[in-house]
């Protein structure tokens, strides 16, 4: 176990405090932004669990946005839709119509989603980080992320 998923067991005993667990990852990664993602059964959509470091400024523009989100889109969406990990480098540069107009509002620009598998292999969620510099996630950071993934399933 590297020591970015170190310590995350720990956040997932009990009454599980998203929060917490997705502070723990944040400090891990050196990220400063991040959100995770539960898949409602009952309606397809993403439905946000947690988040953290999403400015003060843009939160009541944001966050309805983000709330529930659909399969294909926006990071997380594409995670989902893809079933895997989807960056971007600098999302206030995304040319390629990943990142949604509002998300640059945020002022992240290293973005990084991946899926939440359950045991069927289906996306039961989505967990996501971010960097205020551009930034491109090294294949050692994915893997670590995608394993932090793989400890929240059974928790969400």
């Amino acid at each position: 176990m590297s020591n970015r998923t170190a310590g995350l067991a720990a956040h997932l005993v009990g009454s599980i405090e998203w929060h917490a667990a997705l502070a723990h990852i944040l400090k891990s990664f050196d990220c400063v932004t991040g959100t995770l993602h539960r898949t409602d059964p009952s309606t397809g959509l993403l439905m946000l669990i947690a988040h953290q470091g999403i400015p003060p400024q843009v939160q009541a523009m944001l966050l309805p946005k983000i709330d529930n989100i659909p399969f294909g889109k926006g990071i997380a969406g594409c995670a989902a839709s893809r079933k895997k990990a989807v960056q971007l480098c600098n999302l206030q540069e995304d040319l390629g119509g990943v990142a949604k107009p509002d998300a640059r509002k945020t002022n992240v620009q290293g973005a990084l989603a991946v899926p939440v598998l359950g045991v069927d292999g289906k996306v039961i969620g989505v967990l996501g980080i971010g960097k205020m510099q551009p930034y491109d996630f090294l294949a050692e950071e994915i893997s670590d992320l995608d394993h932090c993934a793989a400890l929240i399933a059974p928790h969400l």
